[in-house]
């Protein structure tokens, strides 16, 4: 990929930018609260009980990046005097503005954004002591979203005995920039990553304060969707966060590949390059100038300039791409909880290219794109439904392989690791062709199936939506707090192992094996090819969009 094609992928990481744009105000567990002080080593803080939950907002981890601090690592957060108020949640960073994203089931309102924005929230039984600590990074192709939203709401969970934590970090080209200059600012000599660096330091935070919330600093989950649990992944990778957590959840994650740091590799561009080339479209005479920028008017002429927002394979805190890094084994030994939904790509269509007009059409671009594959790969998605095919292409590409490549790797580890698919429909989501959308499960896990967004399409106030729901969230639940997966009345989950277990989340529960079958081998093979010639990238580009797919080479 040159840097002038970069703007022919812009219209699709901008809809999975929107993603993190969920969220409305949850139903309280109770309608009064009141005040409840924490001595915390960070200081004290003053929040909110209601219900038996207490809730802490706006709580921050590190000194606002601002300023020469622009695009250097978090430092810590000053010291406050007195009783902190954290009544109400912190500002969300930075992010562009997305021509029709009040269209979108995913847009909310942000709230305040400032780049003094690196804060977390808690919630927490009253009485809680030696909780399991569940930590959720919030989606949105790492250039949107926030904690703030109460899809996320952790209430539901706290009430269920865990301590719950989302946080904020960077985005876009504040959180990721990477740029000669800043790297040779940095004693490590790289640059970008500047977000996964805030997730870090949020986790390190955690580690050193969640005790006085009641929660256990030895027993803590990271869990995220989408660009969250592409985060977990980078966490489960970087040696810097070794250590900082005990199980990884990821929800809809996808392993693509990503820029080096200094060097062109696997189709990308390097990282510095683009930063170069990101300065000369805005016009900037240096990185001071790029620093004196107002971060409001950067971020959104950064977007439009075309700007994509990756994390980078910088040798250091991310040494090398996730699939190698899962490939050799090196990634974090813990317990790991991954899974997809049926309809991804029914609200993500704009990654998806024009399809072909005929059946015809369709099989011989396939065949000339898939070589010796093409057979297989139309035998998997004919051509009989091209829509359907092509919603499951990218599918089970981005996704699919991605969570029983997770669950494979980390079995093989010798750790527990567990499987699910969401096909869970409903009539409102059904009659609008999104049957289990991307993010539709994200409701089902917190408990806040009717505290959506205004165009989210409305879930149903019945027994057995919130008994689903509820059965989703103690399985998230007890798997954060024992490492297995297990809700009450509902079928044993068990671990992917030989037999390739997972759990179909569909009206109800339901256990099966060999999800993916020959899709996840035709996949295996694609990448691999792919990582082979050192040319191409692995992402969407698949299917009617993928390039021609190298020849078979030893290992693959």
């Amino acid at each position: 990929m040159r840097i002038p094609e970069i703007r022919q992928n812009l219209s699709a990481l901008m809809l999975l930018g929107i993603l993190g744009l969920v969220g409305q105000p949850a139903a309280a567990l109770a309608q009064s609260g009141s005040e409840h002080v924490i001595e915390a080593p960070a200081g004290a803080v003053e929040g909110v009980v209601e219900g038996g939950i207490a809730s802490f907002k706006g709580i921050p981890y590190a000194a606002a990046p601002q300023g020469d601090l622009r695009w250097q690592p978090p430092q810590q957060a000053p010291q406050w005097d007195g009783v902190r108020d954290a009544t109400e949640f912190g500002p969300s960073c930075y992010q562009p503005t997305v021509p029709g994203a009040a269209n979108s089931i995913y847009h909310d309102d942000v709230g305040t954004m400032s780049e003094d924005c690196l804060s977390l929230n808690i919630w927490a039984p009253e009485d809680a002591s030696d909780a399991p600590v569940f930590v959720w990074i919030h989606g949105g192709a790492l250039v949107s979203g926030s904690s703030r939203f109460d899809m996320y709401n952790g209430s539901r969970m706290a009430a269920q005995g865990a301590v719950v934590v989302s946080i904020n970090y960077r985005l876009g080209v504040l959180g990721f920039l990477a740029h000669p200059e800043l790297s040779a600012e940095s004693a490590d000599g790289i640059s970008g990553n500047y977000g996964l660096m805030d997730q870090i330091a949020a986790l390190r935070w955690i580690e050193d304060n969640i005790a006085a919330f009641g929660g256990d600093p030895e027993n803590v989950t990271i869990a995220g969707e989408s660009a969250g649990a592409l985060s977990v992944m980078w966490l489960m990778t970087s040696p810097d966060a070794r250590g900082l957590f005990d199980k990884a959840i990821m929800q809809s994650a996808y392993m693509v590949s990503s820029p080096a740091l200094k060097e062109e590799q696997n189709g990308h561009p390097s990282a510095e390059s683009m930063g170069e080339w990101l300065q000369g479209e805005l016009e900037a005479d240096d990185l001071a100038a790029l620093r004196a920028m107002e971060p409001g008017a950067l971020v959104n002429r950064a977007t439009r300039a075309g700007f994509l927002t990756w994390s980078t394979v910088d040798g250091k805190l991310i040494p090398h791409q996730i699939a190698e890094t899962f490939d050799r084994g090196e990634q974090a030994d813990v317990p790991l909880l991954a899974g997809f939904n049926s309809g991804e790509i029914r609200s993500l269509r704009r990654l998806l290219p024009p399809a072909p007009g005929t059946k015809k059409s369709y099989e011989c671009k396939i065949r000339e794109l898939y070589g010796d594959l093409a057979e297989e790969f139309l035998a998997i998605y004919p051509s009989d439904n091209i829509d359907e095919s092509m919603l499951a292409t990218t599918r089970d590409a981005l996704y699919g392989w991605t969570a029983e490549r997770l669950t494979r790797k980390q079995t093989a580890l010798g750790e527990s690791a567990y499987l699910y698919l969401f096909d869970h429909g409903y009539p409102e989501a059904d009659k609008a062709g999104l049957h289990a959308f991307h993010a539709a499960e994200i409701p089902y896990v917190f408990g806040t199936i009717h505290d959506t967004t205004p165009n989210w399409p409305s879930i149903p106030r019945t027994t057995a939506e919130r008994a689903l729901s509820d059965a989703m969230l103690q399985y998230w639940l007890t798997f954060a707090r024992d490492g297995a997966p297990v809700a009450s009345g509902q079928v044993d989950w068990p671990a992917y192992g030989k037999d390739g277990a997972f759990i179909l989340f569909d009206q109800t529960p339901q256990a099966g094996t060999n999800l993916l079958g020959p899709r996840y081998a035709l996949i295996e093979e694609v990448v691999c090819r792919r990582r082979a010639a050192g040319d191409q990238p692995w992402h969407w580009n698949v299917g009617v969009l993928s390039p021609p797919i190298p020849a078979k080479v030893e290992g693959c």
